[in-house]
């Protein structure tokens, strides 16, 4: 089993270091749901699939990230509270390559 750490500050502010595995085929926003960093209901509602906006985040770190789809840019064009380091944590897969992110999840949308 291989694990990367990740850092993700939740809503209210608090910086939390994860493991993510990396051999799960799991996204960013599974992780999030997996260790319960936001309220049951706020983020990844439409279950992954780039057609909600609740589990944008911001990267806060300079990593070399996949382009974003057409689904994603879309999305993100239609959500509140946009950055220009706005990702869809449902769009980040967990790979070695993502060692050391760290993310900050966006406002939930109100």
């Amino acid at each position: 089993m291989s694990d990367i750490k990740i850092k993700i500050t939740d809503r209210d502010g608090v910086l939390h270091e994860v493991d993510a595995p990396t051999d799960m085929n799991m996204n960013l926003m599974e992780v999030v749901r997996s260790y319960e960093l936001a309220p049951e209901g706020t983020i990844g509602i439409c279950g992954g699939m780039a057609m909600c906006a609740s589990c944008q985040c911001y990267v806060k770190s300079d990593h070399d990230l996949p382009e974003k789809s057409d689904d994603e840019e879309a999305m993100l064009a239609e959500a509140f509270f946009v950055e220009d380091n706005s990702r869809l944590g449902c769009q980040l897969h967990i790979t070695p390559e993502l060692e050391g992110l760290e993310v900050e999840l966006a406002p939930e949308e109100g």
